[in-house]
């Protein structure tokens, strides 16, 4: 089943269109937080259905209490960086402020002089994880979706933190649609793609992780406890604007495709009059 939440409400995709149903949840988020599940969308009631591109698509979980994130979890970034492989994830909380909904622009701030993008699967938790075991992390799963999960390298570099780099406003576009757990054709081996401006410029699959889906989460949960409508996004393949020496600059559209859920398209403006200014944090901090 794949799920979406429109200006309209929570919507089932099928067969090309979008079923509107019969619901109060105001957004996904809200359904996992009580349930746990997106299985009883499954059998409700349809009130109406539209065609998808006549659809305002929102941010699916609305604003997640949690986005967590990893670093260098995929080989051919690793490859690509020349740096050794991480004996344990590199993982970080952003502020889930910086959630945006699919298809909208993100303003880059003046202070980010070298905004980029990160193509990746993004896991949606749903049953709570807490000191679970590689194979209870699966079960606990309501789906995936499509994460671009942008940076701020400048801010990265002098800051060395991965939170201040990634949490400007608009920086974690999520969605379009969320694909559940049970629907997924091949779990060790989904598919990311991220295109800018049209041109393919990631390309790799799960099976290329370096610690994978249930490895990752089970590892996190034994440090914080994951809850109902927590977000984990599993880390970025070779190909980032960082690895072409290419940021992102006023006007280019990033398009990442994840196998089983609608691409997330995201479309980047800098204001006219925005000049980069100093960083208000400008050494790195211990």
């Amino acid at each position: 089943m794949q799920v979406v939440t429109t200006q309209s409400g929570l919507g089932r995709i099928e067969d090309g269109a979008i079923a509107l149903l019969d619901t109060a949840f105001p957004h996904v988020g809200a359904v996992l937080e009580q349930d746990g599940s997106l299985q009883g969308l499954a059998s409700c009631a349809v009130r109406r259905r539209i065609p998808l591109d006549q659809a305002t698509l929102v941010a699916p979980l609305g604003r997640p209490r949690a986005v967590w994130g990893v670093g260098l979890n995929y080989q051919s970034k690793a490859a690509r960086a020349g740096r050794g492989v991480p004996e344990q994830p590199i993982l970080y909380l952003a502020a889930s402020s910086g959630v945006l909904a699919p298809g909208a622009q993100v303003v880059i701030p003046q202070a980010a002089t070298e905004p980029d993008y990160e193509g990746e699967i993004a896991v949606v938790v749903g049953r709570r994880l807490y000191q679970a075991s590689e194979s209870e992390v699966w079960p606990a799963i309501a789906g995936i979706t499509a994460a671009n999960d942008m940076t701020a390298r400048d801010v990265m570099r002098t800051t060395t933190i991965p939170a201040l780099a990634k949490s400007y406003p608009g920086f974690t576009p999520l969605g379009a649609s969320i694909r559940t757990s049970d629907d997924l054709a091949e779990r060790d081996a989904i598919r990311v793609r991220t295109r800018v401006n049209g041109e393919l410029v990631q390309d790799d699959t799960s099976a290329g992780m370096i610690f994978a889906v249930t490895d990752l989460l089970s590892r996190l949960s034994w440090f914080a406890a994951l809850e109902p409508g927590d977000v984990v996004l599993t880390g970025t393949p070779a190909g980032t604007g960082q690895d072409r020496g290419c940021f992102l600059a006023d006007g280019d559209e990033i398009r990442v495709e994840v196998d089983g859920v609608l691409p997330l398209v995201t479309r980047v403006v800098r204001p006219a009059d925005a000049s980069p200014h100093d960083h208000r944090l400008t050494e790195p901090v211990s």
